[in-house]
């Protein structure tokens, strides 16, 4: 048995061990696991257009679920050291782009149907047009501009920042709930700030999941020995749950409609909606794919990644199970590389990553007494993982520059994902046109930008056409 597996997953054959496998699939796990926290509490604090939302218990258990079939499966198939989850960034387009237009059920149809085309480009060959179609700076601000409205919302969530109530005439955020820091809860937040990013500095290996636990036990702590009001924590008060362990709820398993999102919104929005999930979705993966591999030392001399084609596939389908269980869309992680950095060179590592996450099936009681101010921290901390990529961007360069700050800035501005793509994608185009260099644009570029055009105009538009 030990032969073949050894066989299968071509352990020797890539110069690792079963040790560094097993070694390698418990870093990964360790170094990802918040992401088992931080779901339920991006799509729980959401609520949809008809004001309901979603169980921290149940998104849990669908968080913990398709994370462990698809990272197995990501490793039987793919035979990578790759591990799958919901997607930060993907979540928070879920949460707060589409949940409100439409019901649960219907923004996770849309998810699958995101899953499924991504499945389908994959197979016609269509992934490279694609590919070369956006621009590499555009791709880069895109990922920063996530990553600053991902950390506008774990401050906005731990009460750091509010909105300004009943005033009209000065700025509409503010620090703390009067201008000022106060309360335990907030304090919370910045111990859980300061500490993740001094692990974070120190280069302490699963920093961000340090940094929720701990910060959780002193919220718990507080919570016992202050006079804290309940409605201070937000939607998860930290107390000592009564039962470490229990059986996991599949209630949003299966709680999705494939074609609801028809019926609640106009097909223009429908296709940008979906063209961002998918855009966000694909080119993180393929960066994912590659740098995993490169740094696993497991490309070939033409610097292709092994077995491509299966793992972008299994991907895409990971994607449509997250949002069949109600978990938003599944992708490959970058904190894989932690694995790799302790050995991890085959498929084997990712069983092992799954069957750790198959294990947190059963600790619901524990994720559930996260409070915001304990996971935002990680938030804020993602945030300026994502940030980092605005080095690559060639700031001397106008035609470059100003559609990569335009798609940044204007995502937190707007609490809006989509909006940030659609102004830099216009800008692009525009800005190429009156330099005379139209024809470096692709023609997908185009299409995208006119819909993204027509997007932003849809008002005056239905006015002309009489519809409004």
């Amino acid at each position: 048995m030990s032969a073949q597996v050894d066989q299968y997953f071509r352990i020797s054959a890539r110069g690792s061990t079963y040790a560094r496998e097993i070694r390698g699939g418990f870093a990964t796990f360790f170094t990802m696991a918040y992401i088992l926290v931080l779901n339920p509490i991006i799509l729980g604090s959401a609520e949809d257009k008809f004001g309901h939302q979603l169980s921290a218990a149940e998104l849990a258990t669908s968080t913990a679920l398709v994370a462990a079939v698809m990272t197995a499966i990501m490793g039987l198939g793919g035979n990578l050291p790759l591990a799958v989850a919901a997607g930060l960034g993907l979540n928070a387009v879920v949460a707060f782009q589409i949940a409100p237009l439409m019901s649960w059920p219907d923004a996770m149809g849309l998810v699958v149907l995101e899953g499924i085309l991504i499945c389908v480009l994959v197979v016609t060959g269509l992934r490279e047009a694609i590919m070369h179609a956006i621009p590499s700076s555009l791709k880069q601000a895109i990922s920063v501009g996530i990553g600053l409205f991902i950390a506008f919302i774990g401050f906005v969530d731990a009460g750091f920042v509010t909105r300004i109530p009943g005033d009209e005439g000065t700025v509409p955020v503010q620090l703390g709930g009067s201008g000022q820091l106060s309360g335990w809860p907030v304090l919370v937040f910045c111990i859980g700030v300061l500490l993740t990013v001094a692990l974070m500095a120190r280069k302490v290996k699963g920093a961000i999941l340090i940094s929720i636990v701990v910060t959780t036990v002193v919220a718990i702590v507080i919570n016992e020995l202050a006079t804290v009001d309940r409605l201070a924590w937000g939607l998860t008060v930290p107390a000592v749950p009564d039962d470490v362990v229990a059986a996991p709820d599949f209630g949003l398993v299966g709680a999705f409609s494939l074609f609801g999102a028809f019926e609640q919104i106009g097909i223009v929005t429908l296709v940008l909606l979906v063209f961002t999930l998918i855009l966000s979705d694909f080119f993180d993966t393929m960066g994912t794919v590659v740098g995993i591999s490169s740094e696993a030392g497991l490309l070939d001399e033409d610097g292709k990644v092994p077995n491509l084609g299966r793992v972008l596939l299994i991907d895409g389908a990971a994607a449509a199970a997250g949002g069949a269980a109600s978990a938003s869309s599944n992708t490959s992680y970058i904190e894989s590389a932690a694995g790799v950095g302790e050995g991890a060179r085959t498929g084997l590592a990712s069983v092992v990553t799954g069957a750790l996450f198959g294990l947190a099936l059963f600790l619901a009681p524990l994720l559930t007494v996260v409070p915001a101010q304990a996971a935002a921290p990680a938030l804020v901390a993602v945030g300026f993982l994502l940030m980092a990529q605005v080095r690559h961007i060639d700031w001397e360069r106008y035609e470059i520059a100003i559609p990569a700050f335009l798609t940044i800035a204007v995502m937190p501005f707007t609490y809006s994902i989509t909006n940030g793509i659609g102004a830099g994608f216009i800008a692009y185009v525009v800005i190429k046109a009156v330099l005379g260099k139209a024809r470096e644009v692709h023609w997908l570029l185009w299409g995208t930008a006119a819909l993204f055009a027509v997007y932003f105009a849809i008002d005056p538009i239905e006015q002309l056409l009489g519809v409004s």
